[in-house]
């Protein structure tokens, strides 16, 4: 009789483990996200992405992305002017007020066929310290963790006189 009763135990403590482990190994694959997907972007790859207006000018670039409560973006902070770092006005933008564009910017002129991003340059001769990017390789639809750029319909002056973004 003894032996029936811990051949009945152990089964059930067997069955038991069973149900519990297939249980949690639903409940974290349920929720698990196992790849990027078409039309994600890494967050911290939209920081320092380029702005520019509808006339292709660059008016600023992110400096991060405000979350509301319940994890949706809600605004995005944009860092106009500045030299380096310092200087630079801080506005926010309602995230649903920007154009994401995974094509490199166009320009009027053509750039020099090189693999280096060229400086532009002001009317003075002296470089400007702002990047030409219309020469680099389109990417591969697999490797869009951000877009190229982003087109916001303002002038540099206009986003300069709205109120600064304290953090």
């Amino acid at each position: 009789m003894t032996k029936y009763l811990a051949a009945a135990l152990l089964t059930t403590a067997l069955f038991t483990c069973t149900a519990s482990a297939q249980t949690a190994t639903n409940k974290t694959t349920d929720s698990a996200v196992s790849a990027h997907k078409e039309g994600e972007w890494r967050a911290s790859k939209l920081v320092g992405v380029d702005v520019y207006n509808e006339a292709n000018e660059k008016i600023g670039d992110i400096n991060e992305i405000i979350l509301d409560k319940s994890g949706k973006a809600a605004n995005v902070i944009l860092g106009v002017g500045g030299f380096l770092g310092m200087g630079e006005h801080y506005v926010a933008v309602a995230y649903d007020k920007l154009k994401w564009v995974n094509e490199p910017v166009r320009t009027s002129t053509t750039a020099p066929a090189t693999d280096k991003p060229t400086v532009g340059v002001n009317n003075a001769g002296a470089a400007t310290g702002e990047v030409n990017r219309s020469n680099r390789p389109v990417r591969a639809a697999n490797e869009n963790w951000y877009p190229d750029h982003v087109v916001y319909n303002a002038t540099k002056d206009q986003l300069k006189a709205m109120p600064q973004f304290k953090y």
